[in-house]
């Protein structure tokens, strides 16, 4: 979960709380030279220099404790009023931990669906950290149906708890097509003699139609068969 900037005062030595201040001051300084005074970027700003803040952004963890790097990060990606052309530098050039906090800033940013590549890059990705970010907010508004199911999956399948996936009530409500993709990956691992997550029946629950009907049933072991009598 990430921390305010109370938060973290709150939490941070003075050499670290000075270090964010800086660092924060940076950010909000590229954002005034960057854009206009109607928050578009300015003509003349590059796409493909690196301001001074995405130095400070990778350098969070060692200035104010990885417990807190993701936060940090966040602030200064909100703060810089992130393009798109920083949000991607920062997340292909950096270690999965810098990955992750871009993904978890993503709804923050003024970057409609335009971002949608990197958190489908993540969700390509074995990393359940990258996972468990990349199905947050920003992915509930902005995949499309097909990619957000798969994406369910990808958590079931790397066991990413489905907690993690944000507005899934909403999204699975009476999605037939999401109870069926479920049923056949129970299937699968019941075929494979592999346990059926508990997380898959939370999944298949919220799938069911709104007028109270039922979808095929999660497959289970079979019933052992009946003992034999004394008249058999």
């Amino acid at each position: 979960m990430l921390k305010s900037r109370k938060e973290l005062d709150a939490e941070l030595g003075g050499a670290a709380r000075a270090w964010l201040d800086e660092a924060l001051a940076e950010a909000a300084h590229d954002a005034a030279r960057t854009t206009t005074a109607s928050g578009t970027p300015h003509p003349e700003a590059s796409p493909y220099a690196s301001p001074p803040w995405e130095l400070r952004y990778a350098a969070a963890g060692r200035h104010c404790g990885q417990e807190n790097a993701d936060s940090v990060r966040s602030l200064l990606l909100v703060e810089a009023r992130a393009p798109l052309s920083s949000v991607t530098r920062l997340y292909e050039q950096g270690a999965a931990a810098e990955r992750r906090a871009v993904l978890l800033t993503l709804h923050r940013l003024d970057l409609g669906d335009t971002a949608l590549p990197l958190v489908e890059d993540a969700l390509r990705a074995n990393d359940t950290r990258l996972v468990a970010a990349a199905v947050g907010p920003y992915a509930a508004d902005h995949l499309d149906p097909h990619a957000w199911r798969h994406a369910v999956l990808k958590c079931l399948f790397t066991e990413v708890p489905v907690a993690a996936v944000a507005r899934l009530d909403d999204r699975a409500r009476g999605d037939s097509e999401l109870a069926r993709m479920l049923g056949d990956f129970a299937d699968e691992r019941t075929a494979a003699g592999r346990a059926v997550p508990e997380d898959l029946r939370t999944v298949l629950a919220l799938t069911a139609p709104a007028d109270g009907g039922a979808h095929r049933a999660t497959p289970t072991a079979a019933p052992a068969a009946p003992a034999p009598t004394e008249e058999s």
